[in-house]
């Protein structure tokens, strides 16, 4: 009882600096930072933590979540603490994309635990800069997104490819890259993942049906001078590439280089002086009349996703739940830094193709 009512005044402590996460969301287009608060849960799970981690389901962790993930529209944030038989801890905190990106996530994550561990030089305040850099403007609420975050058939699973897995890989596409820098490894798994999810659905695909991958790209170290990490906000964009099936797809790794390659400097330059550089959805297309098939990507590898030390130790390991947008994939460093986990949510059928594909299973292990 005493440790949790430390967690609760270390988090309200927090929140004073972080507040926008203590206010409300208001009809889709801004935050009411009326220190509201947060819902912070507690729940006793009936089983060893050494049995839940032998093998994460993501529909099971789900359940450990404090908020219905596809529901929480106007709560920016909410925390629930997950004790197991054995005594184990699992803390799962949700933070609404519609305010703040990955990066701002674990800013918010390691400095709350740093405040409770009392940890004051490690305390990192955020830097509310974002309307300062793009100025909000008067316009209708946020769009729908591109993703179709309503599909309810929609299955979500975790790949893990080792170390060794995933060098395979980019030597593959290096091979196929040639005359250019080494792939790295987001680059090289990530079009792996599309060209199997690609060759085991296009059967189903109409004839014309074209397809967009959406790859998120941080913009802090894309300003001029760069932003420090811990600028908080939706500070990132989307880089769009459209496969080119007349090549049968083998130059995706250059094409997605050039695409990030983009957003750069000038990029930025031009955002900030409310230049209309939207993200195309298809519909900018207008000599294909099909079915649009988008694909997206997000990264965590490399994020300080590990570093999270309540005063307990830096946790064991760290996953996502499940989530109802379909062709999305979620990619993480493994706890040991070396191999990289793949959360993929695509709807049952593709998946059901997908985890059973030969080249999937070669490279990937799928135990969920």
């Amino acid at each position: 009882m005493e440790f949790l009512q430390h967690l609760k005044q270390s988090v309200a402590k927090s929140l004073t600096h972080f507040y926008p996460l203590a206010g409300r969301i208001n009809h889709n287009s801004f935050v009411d930072c009326n220190d509201e608060g947060i819902p912070f849960k507690e729940a006793q799970v009936k089983c060893q933590l050494s049995d839940f981690l032998q093998n994460p389901v993501p529909e099971e962790l789900t359940k450990l979540y404090p908020l219905n993930l596809g529901d929480a529209s106007e709560i920016p944030m909410g925390i629930q603490l997950n004790t197991f038989d054995c005594g184990g801890i699992g803390l799962a905190l949700c933070i609404s994309h519609k305010i703040v990106d990955a990066l701002s996530y674990f800013t918010f994550l390691n400095t709350w635990a740093a405040i409770t561990r009392g940890d004051e030089k490690n305390v990192v305040l955020p830097e509310l800069v974002s309307a300062t850099l793009f100025p909000p403007e008067n316009a209708p609420a946020l769009p729908e997104p591109v993703i179709d975050m309503g599909v309810k058939n929609v299955v979500t699973k975790r790949f893990v490819f080792s170390a060794a897995k995933v060098e395979e890989i980019r030597a593959k596409y290096a091979a196929e890259s040639e005359n250019q820098k080494r792939p790295s490894r987001v680059e090289s798994l990530s079009a792996f993942i599309w060209s199997r999810f690609f060759a085991v659905t296009k059967e189903k695909s109409s004839p014309d049906s074209f397809y967009m991958i959406y790859h998120t790209v941080n913009l802090r170290t894309r300003f001029e001078p760069p932003l420090p990490e811990q600028s908080f906000g939706n500070i990132y964009r989307v880089a769009v590439i459209v496969p080119d099936m007349d090549k049968n797809c083998d130059n995706l790794v250059s094409q997605t280089k050039e695409s990030i390659r983009k957003i750069d400097k000038e990029f930025v330059r031009k955002l900030q002086l409310g230049e209309n550089l939207k993200i195309p959805t298809g519909d900018e297309e207008g000599d294909k009349k099909g079915e649009m098939v988008p694909f997206a990507f997000s990264s965590l590898c490399r994020f300080p996703i590990y570093e999270a030390d309540f005063g307990w130790g830096k946790p064991i390991w760290v996953g996502c739940a499940s989530w109802k947008t379909k062709n999305s994939v979620v990619l993480m460093d493994t706890a040991s830094g070396n191999g990289i986990e793949a959360w993929i949510s695509l709807i049952d059928e593709d998946m059901a193709a997908f985890a059973s594909d030969h080249e999937v299973q070669l490279y990937a292990c799928c135990n969920n």
